[in-house]
Order: structure tokens, then C-alpha cells, then sequence
């Protein structure tokens, strides 16, 4: 059987698609092209209504080019308008919660045997560095949000929060060592929230002490983790550690207190802002970025201007800037008082220039400077442990530690292995 896994949205799908590809190597899969596959799944992501579109024009792709493919729409668009992604070209419909039984599926269609246990840990069924493209290991720790914010419609879509136990991570970044891999990145809907549902309770800030002392000759990095999750516990112990990338994402979504609250965010500006400042003294070098959202409803001149000049003067390294999008089911989407488009594509383009300027600011204070890093795609590019790709002469292979010295390259970083 040879499959394609189309995907879209957040490192959490990106994971799922991992372990979807894993499972389907372990019954016989073969990779290949959408367009020669015999099974695509296409992993969609539901955030907002372009990446809604953006599955949907995946798999009318899929169709005009592969009419006899079977086609299986999963993730989160799928499991909230599962009525509506019917109607599409697509062979099943499957929710977030029905993809471990994908595979199974596959097996009984292309009536092919279960995998032997020799099969399942083998190298073809235990995909290594490379496999979809990535150098770097995602690992899903966690899924679904308790939260309550009012624009997301993740809750919905993922469910309550539900953690993978320790001994099933540590497990797992076995598994990822043995198959070669050299970084493991945890991901999570809401990685800080990881443990709080196991009996008997863990904590993000355990794991991280756990994964310290893993054997595996593997460094980490996180994905996002809310600011009142990064509390001291967790910083601690990334600091006794040394071996998490020095890059964390702390997503902000406004600088403005009344449109926080009014987004359902628990916390303050000022507590985001002391939060950042911790762990700036704590990681002077690392990358810290942020999430920030545009035009949600009741946002002013005066709510955009202080976001703008909080993110202006902050210590960020870099801001991932999104138009307010509404999500129907979510409390926002039933808000009046939304921006006109003109001024929020104003707002929108004028934050990107800010986090521009940062990125900049950030890249020219490690000129001249080494940094570890891991060599990725062609092995041409080398991902530091800070966060920046560095292009470095011609010659290594994908997956090699390096030390690189940076050169300024412009918009390009350029440097040289020492």
C-alpha cells in the first residue's frame, strides 16, 4: 500500500501525522506522492477559516489528480464540521479521536495482515530522521485544553486535557534515539498543563527533570508553553538540565488588559511581562517568541497602539502575527464591535514589521559568536540551539551536531563549522 499524509496546522498535527506515518510503515506502507498514493490522509487543522480552506483545496487536488486514491480527512476541521467535510471529495471522515484506528482501517482495505512483532520495531516501521521532511523528532505528550478562551475553538476540537504518563515519554525518546534522532521536541495543545490529569499527578516541570537524566544521547526543545504555566518550577529545572534548546514560545495574543480579558486569557500584561523577564535573566541568549491576535472585536486605536509599543520594546526575538479569526461555536464569534478589514490588515502588516525589526535586532547580537546547533534539510542549514538557521558551506549530512560560528549574512545568516 503506498499512502501520502497531507498536513496542516500546529506541531501537535505535525506529531499526530508522525505516528500515523510510524503505524503505516509497521503494516507494509510505502511513502509516496499524493498524486501515486494509494490512501492520502490529509491531517487539517481548524484555527481559522484559511486553514479550513487550505484542506479543502488539498483534497480537491487529490481528487483531480489521483481519482482512485482512498481519501481520509482527519484532525480538527474534520471533527468539527464533520457534516459539512462530507460533502467533499473524501473517502472517510475521521475525528481527532479516531486516528489511532486509522491504520487498522488501512490494513482491513488493502487487506494486508497485522504487523509481526519483528515488523513493528524494525527500521521501515520506526521512521528516523527525514521522514516527512523533518530532521527533528515532534513529540506528543499531551492533547486538548481545559481553558476557556474565547476565540479557540481547540477545546472543541481536542478535547479535554489528556497527558502521555512519564514512563510512556521516556519510552517514546527511546524509541527516537535508537532510530537516530538527535533532538526531540515535546509538543502539546497545552504542554503546560501536562500531567495535571494522570493519577498520580506529573507536571511539565517533572518531565523536563526526567528527560535530564534520559540515557538517550538526545537534546530537547518545547513547543508554546502559557505564561502561567512557566512558572519557577519549570524554569528551574530547564536550567539544571542543559540539555533544552535555549528557545521557548510563550504566546501573548494582546498587550492590552481589557482585550485579554476579554479573550478569556488568565493572565495580565504585567504577569506576561514579568514572566518574559525571568526568563530572559535566567536564558540571556535564548529566543523567545510570541503569538499575538489582530482585530478581535472591541479592540481600539488605543488597545493596538499599547500592544504595538509593548512589543516594540520588549525583549522578544520574534511575534507570529494572526488576524482575528471567528470561529462559529466560540464566544468571540458572536462579539460585536470587530475592526473594519482595512484597519485590521493595517495593524496586522504593521505588527509583522515590529517582530521583523525584533527578529533582526535578535539575529545581529550572535554576529561573530558559536552556537550548537543540528544540521537540517540537505544538511546545509544548521538549526542552533537559540533558534537561528544558518547556512553553512556544502558537505555534511542531515543530523549532525555541529558548533557553527556565525556570520552576518544580511537576511541570510551565514557561518562556518569550527
Amino acid at each position: 500500500m503506498k499512502y501520502a499524509i497531507l498536513t496542516f496546522g500546529c506541531r501537535t498535527n505535525q506529531a499526530d501525522s508522525l505516528q500515523l506515518e510510524r503505524d503505516l510503515r509497521a503494516h507494509g506502507g510505502e511513502e509516496s506522492a499524493a498524486e501515486r498514493a494509494d490512501l492520502v490522509i490529509v491531517n487539517s487543522c481548524a484555527v481559522t477559516a484559511t486553514a479550513e480552506q487550505a484542506a479543502r483545496q488539498a483534497l480537491r487536488r487529490v481528487a483531480r489528480l489521483n481519482p482512485g486514491a482512498r481519501v481520509v480527512l482527519t484532525g480538527c476541521y474534520a471533527t468539527r464540521r464533520p457534516a459539512e467535510v462530507a460533502e467533499l471529495p473524501v473517502w472517510r471522515v475521521v475525528p481527532n479521536n479516531g486516528k489511532a484506528g486509522l491504520t487498522e482501517e488501512a490494513r482491513i482495505i488493502t487487506g494486508q495482515g497485522s504487523p509481526s512483532a519483528q515488523d513493528s520495531t524494525s527500521d521501515t516501521s520506526a521512521p528516523g530522521p527525514g521522514t516527512g521532511g523533518r530532521t527533528i523528532r515532534l513529540l506528543r505528550v499531551q492533547t486538548g485544553c481545559n481553558e476557556a478562551c474565547t476565540y479557540c475553538i481547540v477545546p472543541l476540537t481536542r478535547g479535554r486535557s489528556v497527558s502521555l504518563p512519564p514512563a510512556e515519554v521516556l519510552r517514546e525518546v527511546s524509541d527516537a534515539g535508537s532510530t537516530g534522532f538527535k533532538e526531540v521536541t515535546l509538543t502539546g495543545v497545552h504542554l503546560g498543563a501536562y500531567g495535571r490529569d494522570l493519577g498520580p499527578q506529573a507536571s511539565l516541570a517533572g518531565l523536563v527533570r526526567a528527560l535530564g537524566r534520559h540515557p538517550a544521547d538526545i537534546r530537547f526543545r518545547l513547543s508554546a508553553v502559557e505564561p502561567m504555566d512557566f512558572g519557577l518550577d519549570v524554569v528551574d529545572a530547564l536550567a539544571d538540565s542543559g540539555r533544552f534548546a535555549r528557545h521557548f514560545h510563550l504566546p501573548l495574543q494582546h498587550a492590552s488588559d481589557r482585550i485579554l480579558r476579554a479573550m478569556g486569557r488568565p493572565y495580565t500584561l504585567e504577569r506576561y511581562g514579568a514572566t518574559l523577564i525571568r526568563l530572559c535573566d535566567t536564558f540571556p541568549d535564548a529566543a523567545i517568541g510570541a503569538d499575538v491576535i489582530v482585530g478581535f472585536p472591541g479592540e481600539t486605536e488605543d488597545d493596538f497602539e499599547a500592544c504595538a509599543r509593548y512589543l516594540t520594546s520588549s525583549p522578544l526575538a520574534y511575534v507570529h502575527v494572526f488576524p482575528f479569526s471567528p470561529r462559529p461555536g466560540t464566544r468571540a464569534a458572536t462579539l460585536d464591535g470587530r475592526p473594519r478589514g482595512e484597519d485590521v490588515r493595517a495593524r496586522v502588516n504593521r505588527l509583522r514589521e515590529v517582530g521583523a525589526q525584533l527578529w533582526r535586532r535578535f539575529r545581529q547580537r550572535f554576529t561573530g559568536t558559536e552556537r550548537d546547533g543540528l544540521t537540517i534539510e540537505d544538511g546545509s542549514t544548521v538549526l542552533t540551539d537559540n533558534y537561528l538557521r544558518v547556512k553553512i558551506p556544502a558537505g555534511r549530512r542531515r543530523n549532525e551536531r555541529v558548533r557553527v560560528r556565525v556570520i552576518d549574512g544580511g537576511d541570510l545568516l551565514e557561518g562556518t563549522p569550527v
